[in-house]
């Protein structure tokens, strides 16, 4: 107890210290609130006024040029917001589109980040702009890597534009949000952008250089009585899907793929919600974007699917971004095709203030693709609040085979694991430990996988620590470690291979005084080692960079790298079927320079070139993005990757990615988007395009059009999907 104590008193300073709360208090309405944006209700004339904004760009040190004053009131279904935005700009505002979901940083808005349980852990972020689109997400983690925009929920909004000003109403049902009937006390900030001055401010102070969603700096919001429970909150969410896939490949064959299927969403408290899904559809609409890949490693492509979206950092959060022990597109695939699903549960959220819960379970039909077996995936998760902000979390994944209904007991894959994730109360301090192991039929050696990782982030210094270890034994089917496995062009077969891996990096920001051109300098270094399980260094790259943010928001970067890649196997390092280079270690560096145009601008740009040796020959990297913005109904962008490549004798290969990209807004509800992708490395050139049509909250209409190409423009298939969504609200 006494060494605890300790450790207690020398880590404090992580978990303790705060910076000064603003509080507001929020009374219930006495009328009637109508959504229109006037702010003529008494309730909004006698309501607490947040005001006395604070920048955060391009200074954290003084109040904000820009006013905004916001009001807040409720009643027994919702939590109304309002906002009096003044400003200069005379309607020349910087809006994106009129889609959904636009990015916060790079438009004027106003935003409000929500943590219904005041443990800085989780929250809701609910953001408009001046034309009255709205963005909406998840606070995950601390909300220190910013607002997570794949999930959506019903709310309204309206916005009114008056001389010197704009003016936000929002509607947040208490259905949209979870929360715990009997808390008192929220945490709460308010976010403004004023890209015309270039400013950002908030309403509770936020350091320069972190996340304005950053739940470490909300101030108080005191209710004059607990809000209560939601009550009923059932929605039904039933859709239907069909298509026309032509193959000009292979079979050759016409296929008319179609399927109808239920979701419903069920709050069992105000906090913890239950998801219920029968013949899933779990296509995605939008198509990931190709990417060349010079890696020899898998590519990660993040979850799209809306049944995944919510709470979804309780299962994904666990791990590293590359050793994930679990990945919810491993769901309903295999070997890269779809396999159907029956149908699945998940509960998940929170029981209290200290204790989230996840538990999911999904099964699979068998025999499509034909071989494969029936499988059920069941994923369970607790999280523990710890200290101020941070949290201990259980994860255990189960796949399992089935033939008829019985479990195959020799065929499964399952894995335990243990995470730490460390936020300290004032922001600057996050970190993570995790120790997982898995188990398969056979298992006869350790299989387990571990990795800590620290980062102190000041206004002036970045300092990052992190190490990994992965045994060649450790197997997460239902994950997602591309580092592990290695293909060996000599025997077909996939070898995996233990590894550690050191990463740590620092950074220094330094301002200077006038400001007028240069918001910051920033030198740095950076180091990325990987190791065999006797430390033979297997790959290293070494940067020392310096970046440069000017004060008009456009930014510079140079570097150089020094690297080392140890090759197990004869590989094709340029991956387009070339003769092999000779296995062994290989020394090479390149520099690196990389700029961005002001983004406020409707015509703006961004480009990089990288030059150096490569392995035993040399590489250049080129990158180019034009983007135009027609607003606020059209974005026109085009995007170039370049990789060229010179080997000794005389080898050489030129990939080439082009996509050109156009985004029409006809309204806040109809849009309309065509993109072309011709990637020489894949040999393939598509056409996607995606009509949508947002006929009512949450229910969407859409028409996908999918064309690909070989290089000599031979059609190899094409598909056109309609796909209904409702949402169904009891």
């Amino acid at each position: 107890m006494k060494r605890l104590s300790v450790l207690l008193f020398l880590f404090s300073p992580f978990f303790l210290f705060a910076q000064d709360v603003r509080m507001m208090r929020i009374k219930k309405a006495e009328g009637k609130i109508t959504l229109d944006g006037k702010l003529n209700e008494a309730d909004w004339k006698s309501a607490d006024v947040a005001s006395d904004f604070q920048q955060t760009f391009p200074f954290d040190s003084s109040l904000a040029e820009t006013r905004t004053d916001v009001m807040l009131t409720y009643d027994d279904r919702n939590l109304y917001v309002a906002a009096v935005c003044y400003d200069q700009s005379n309607g020349k505002y910087v809006i994106q589109s009129l889609k959904r979901d636009f990015s916060f940083p790079v438009s004027d808005a106003f935003g409000i980040f929500i943590d219904p349980f005041d443990d800085g852990a989780n929250g809701f972020s609910f953001s408009v702009n001046p034309l009255g689109v709205q963005r909406e997400g998840t606070l995950e983690n601390g909300g220190g890597f910013g607002v997570t925009t794949a999930w959506d929920n019903r709310w309204f909004s309206e916005v009114k534009i008056e001389e010197g000003k704009w003016i936000v109403e929002m509607k947040i049902p208490f259905k949209s949000i979870r929360y715990k009937s009997n808390v008192t006390e929220w945490g709460i900030n308010f976010a403004r952008n004023d890209l015309s001055r270039n400013e950002s401010s908030t309403w509770s102070w936020v350091q320069r250089g972190q996340n304005v969603a950053n739940l470490a700096y909300t101030g108080k919001l005191i209710w004059d009585a607990p809000p209560k429970k939601a009550g009923s909150n059932i929605s039904l969410i039933p859709y239907g899907i069909v298509g026309v896939n032509q193959d000009y490949q292979g079979e050759n064959k016409t296929k008319v793929p179609w399927n109808l299927g239920l979701d419903a969403k069920v709050a069992i408290t105000s906090s913890l919600n239950l998801d219920l899904t029968v013949r899933p559809d779990f296509s995605q609409v939008e198509v990931d974007r190709q990417i060349t890949n010079l890696s020899r490693f898998s590519l990660f492509f993040p979850e799209q699917r809306q049944f995944f979206i919510e709470n979804n950092d309780l299962f994904a959060r666990f791990g590293f971004s590359q050793i994930r022990p679990f990945f919810s597109r491993r769901i309903g695939l295999e070997n890269g095709q779809a396999v159907p699903i029956l149908g699945g549960f998940r509960l998940s959220g929170k029981v209290n203030q200290n204790w989230r819960i996840g538990f999911m379970s999904m099964q699979t039909e068998g025999g499509v693709p034909q071989g494969t077996r029936s499988q059920n995936f069941t994923v369970a998760a607790v999280q523990r609040r710890v200290f101020k902000r941070s949290n201990i979390g259980l994860i255990y994944v189960n796949k399992q085979a089935f033939d008829d209904f019985s479990p195959q007991w020799s065929d499964y894959n399952r894995l335990v694991g243990l995470d730490f994730d460390l936020n300290s109360a004032n922001g600057k301090w996050q970190g993570k430990a995790f120790y997982h192991h898995s188990f398969s039929p056979g298992d006869r050696a350790f299989v387990g996988a571990n990795a800590t990782w620290l980062m102190y982030n000041s206004a002036n210094v970045t300092v990052h620590w992190n190490h990994e270890y992965v045994n060649k034994n450790y197997n997460a089917e239902v994950g997602f470690v591309p580092r592990l496995s290695r293909f060996n062009p000599e025997t077909g077969q996939v070898e995996k291979r233990t590894f550690w891996r050191l990463e740590p990096s620092a950074e220094h920001r330094f301002y200077p005084k006038n400001g007028n051109v240069v918001n910051y300098h920033a030198p740095g270094v950076y180091y990325d080692g990987y190791f065999d399980e006797n430390w033979g260094e297997t790959d290293r790259q070494v940067q020392f960079f310096y970046k440069v943010k000017f004060k008009n928001t456009s930014y510079l970067e140079v570097n150089y790298n020094e690297w080392f890649t140890r090759l197990f196997f004869d590989t094709d390092v340029t991956f387009t079927d070339q003769a092999a280079i000779n296995r062994g270690g290989y020394d090479y560096r390149s520099g690196r320079i990389f700029y961005k145009t002001d983004v406020r601008k409707r015509l703006n740009a961004s480009g990089s070139a990288e030059y150096g040796s490569y392995f035993s020959g040399e590489k250049l990297t080129s990158q180019a993005i034009l983007n135009y913005r027609a607003q606020p109904w059209g974005i026109f962008s085009i995007q170039y990757d370049q990789n060229e490549i010179w080997l000794p004798n005389g080898r050489r290969a030129s990939l080439h990615l082009i996509g050109p990209k156009f985004e029409f807004s006809f309204t806040r509800s109809i849009f309309l988007t065509t993109f072309f992708q011709y990637n020489t490395q894949q040999d393939n050139f598509n056409i996607n395009a995606r009509f949508q049509w947002r006929f009512k909250p949450m229910s969407d209409l859409y028409l996908v059009y999918t064309d690909n190409y070989d290089q000599t423009l031979s059609v190899k298939n094409r598909a056109v999907v309609l796909k209904l969504i409702w949402w169904i609200t009891l």
